[in-house]
Parts: C-alpha cells; structure tokens; sequence
C-alpha cells in the first residue's frame, strides 16, 4: 500500500488540487481489486486503511475512539442475508487549528460490492463488481486532497478541520447517523458541514449542484463573488440521500456537493475511466474557495428550508 503514497508524500505544496493525485485516490478504490467495498467485506477495511495512512502521512490526529476509528454495527436490510450484521467503521482526522470551532468535510467510502446487498440497478449484472468510481471513489478522493491541502498549506486558518469518511452510506447513512448521535467533538462547535457524494461525472449542461445554500443564510455572504470554470448552481433544501442530511437533522448547515444521475449510477459500469477529473479538480478547488470564504464568517445560524 505504501507506494500508493508516492505522489502524496512529496514536500513541495500544491497551491490547489491536484488532478494526478484525484486520479491516484480513484483508480486505487474502485479497482476490480477492491471488488466494490461492500460493509464487512476485506476490501473495504483495506480502503479504511488506505484513508487511515493518507490521514496520517497529512499529520492529522486520530480523532474516532480507537485512533483514526469510529467503529459501529451496520445492518443489512434492503435484501435477506445470512450475515445481516456487519463491522463498519468512520475514518475520522482532526487537523486542529486551536479554534473554538470546526469545519467537518466528508465523504462516503463503501459501495455495493456485487450488488447483492440491495442497492443496484444493474438486474442483469448482479454478481459482477461494482466499482463505485463515482459513487463515491469521487467523494473520498476530494476528501483526501481537502486534507492534504488545508495540511500542507502553511495557513493555521480560524477553523479547526474535521475529515470523515463515513462507512456503510449505502445501507442507509448509517455511518454519519452513527457519528450525529455518538459525536467524537460537541455537535455544537461544528460551524458546518461539506459533503462530497458522486462528484466524478460532471456534465456541462447541468451543472455541478450545490444542495443545503438555504440551511444558513451566511451561504449567501459566503457565495457572494465566489467563481469558477465550471458551471454551478445552488438549491436550499439539506435534506438528501446522503450523508449531509445527518447533520442537517441535527440543526447544522450543510452544503452537498453532487454531480447528478447518470447511467452507470449503482451499475457495474461505474468505473474509473469515465471520470471527468479536471472538471473534478475544478470542483475541489470550488470547494476550497467556499471553505476559505466561511472562514471569514464568524457564525453560522442554521434555518430550516423545508
């Protein structure tokens, strides 16, 4: 695994992302080796391994309760199984800035496995590998370079950051429901939260879409003269079929970053040569100029959109 860290350990820091390093995160995690990351499965603790050594060749701290680790019970309940009951774990890094307040930055980093956990579309490929490149190998790379940036950057920003990837998303938010109700920081001192789910696949018609702009009105401040080479728009509601409603169903701002359906979503067909990684680039470095501009804002007050 360590060579997978080639390009990750060099000492010169990287203004913005890096499209080779996105590249790297996707083509490791949704490799036919990683046979889709099912929860329970040895492939995705090896993924969980992989964020863990990422996480701490950035210098985070482990910030779950066994080091990097927030380990919990998943159930599966979509479809009958004998093994119904499986290990799960968050991949938690802290990156303390000494702030009285703290950004959370997350992503999913399970899948589908072969498709026989419930979930997939793909009837008549049930039993082959899901790779998830997309979803969400896209989300958990963007994870990995934000870390990797806010770690190397040689800002102490006015925020302290926390890096998740939630386990088991797939069977139901469960890793992110885990943490909302068994936080390893008060839920009171999380200024906001940033999900990245499915951001691998963006199409210039639509648009990149930015979900929870109305849970505080700071977001309007906070977009405000905000640009980028891709096109984007916002959408109020915090609500949605990942792993930011559970912090929106705990009053806290949210903004879901997403790329849209497309054919090959919870296919076998999700794989790593169909994503658009400069436009994800684009999306990370969007990204990083939002968490930049909240930085500036000394209070998030949450209001509901429904």
């Amino acid at each position: 695994m360590m060579a997978l860290f080639v390009l990750l350990g060099t000492p010169a820091v990287l203004a913005q992302s890096s499209k080779a390093i996105l590249k790297q995160h996707i083509y490791y995690l949704a490799s036919d080796e990683m046979k889709g990351r099912e929860t329970g499965s040895t492939q995705v603790e090896q993924a969980a391994q992989y964020i863990e050594a990422a996480f701490k060749n950035y210098g985070l701290q482990p910030k779950g309760t066994d080091g990097y680790r927030q380990d919990f019970t998943a159930k599966i309940t979509r479809v009958p199984v004998t093994d119904s009951l499986r290990a799960a774990a968050n991949i938690i890094g802290f990156l303390d800035n000494g702030a009285a307040k703290t950004i959370v930055i997350g992503a999913h980093y399970d899948h589908l496995g072969h498709g026989t956990i419930g979930g997939s579309r793909d009837t008549l490929h049930i039993g082959e590998i899901h790779n998830g490149a997309d979803d969400n190998a896209s989300g958990v790379a963007g994870l990995l370079e934000l870390a990797r940036h806010y770690s190397q950057n040689e800002v102490k920003e006015s925020f302290n950051l926390l890096f998740i990837a939630f386990g088991a998303e797939e069977l139901g938010l469960l890793g992110s429901k885990h943490f909302t109700q068994n936080p390893t920081i008060p839920l009171n001192q999380i200024h906001w939260m940033l999900n990245m789910d499915m951001i691998g696949r963006y199409q210039p018609e639509n648009g990149l879409a930015i979900i929870g702009h109305g849970t505080s009105p700071a977001f309007v401040e906070i977009f405000d003269g905000v640009t980028s080479d891709i096109k984007f728009y916002t959408s109020k509601d915090g609500n949605g079929g990942s792993d930011q409603t559970s912090f929106y169903k705990k009053d806290i701002p949210v903004l879901f970053f997403h790329t849209g359906g497309h054919p090959d979503y919870h296919m076998a067909s999700d794989d790593a040569d169909k994503i658009d990684y400069k436009a994800l680039q684009s999306i990370v470095d969007l990204e990083i100029k939002i968490i930049d501009k909240s930085m500036l804002v000394a209070k998030m007050p949450f209001q509901w959109t429904n």
